[in-house]
């Protein structure tokens, strides 16, 4: 008659722990929606010289945001919808919790923010950031088309996830600091965003892969 293996054997504990730790790598980052504390600021302006690479902090700690562009001096920027980009510091804590060594700008994103989640924002909604800036949301989440580094270190990249885009409606001046405010909540919709754009994003959340 076969005996009931023993609840203390080393070797089934380290099959077990190796299957939890694989179940960790491969589970999709998301950022609990109890993460974000504390006052709803700017704490990063990121940037860079080419499309498609992370981002730094700019030095002084403050950018000029132009109207229906973007950042001046982001290669990101442009006349389409994505001008402007944003992604929660929550959002980066949570990819720290995966092991990566990751920072400010290194997702690509313009503004690192605290305190609020972007994702509970429908599109259209108009943010504030600082006393001048306005800005319209305009897409959230991103599809990739080529994997980044992050991803294939992670298992998952959470940009695509947990990103979202701007139409600059009012520019000015920002300062890492500054509040910002949700001056007037979406219904879902942003005239800037194009059809295709909008069914690239829901198909994919469909599939499953964002």
């Amino acid at each position: 008659m076969p005996q009931d293996h023993p609840t203390d054997n080393p070797i089934l504990n380290a099959a077990r722990r190796e299957l939890t730790e694989r179940a960790q790598t491969t589970a999709p980052l998301r950022t609990a929606d109890d993460a974000y504390s504390g006052s709803t600021r700017i704490v990063s302006i990121n940037t860079s010289a080419h499309k498609g690479t992370r981002k730094t902090p700019v030095a002084d700690g403050h950018d000029t945001v132009i109207k229906q562009f973007g950042l001046a001096s982001d290669a990101h920027a442009g006349h389409w919808h994505r001008q402007v980009s944003f992604l929660a510091a929550e959002s980066i804590n949570t990819a720290r919790t995966r092991g990566l060594d990751v920072c400010e700008g290194d997702f690509g994103e313009n503004f690192t923010t605290q305190g609020i989640s972007l994702l509970s924002l429908p599109l259209g909604t108009q943010l504030k950031l600082g006393s001048e800036v306005l800005v319209e949301i305009s897409q959230i989440g991103k599809v990739c088309h080529t994997r980044c580094a992050i991803y294939y270190l992670a298992g998952d990249c959470i940009f695509p996830h947990e990103g979202i885009f701007g139409v600059v409606l009012q520019g000015g001046e920002v300062h890492i600091g500054d509040d910002i405010q949700v001056v007037k909540l979406g219904d879902g919709t942003c005239s800037f965003t194009p059809a295709e754009a909008l069914k690239e994003v829901e198909q994919a959340r469909r599939e499953g892969t964002l």
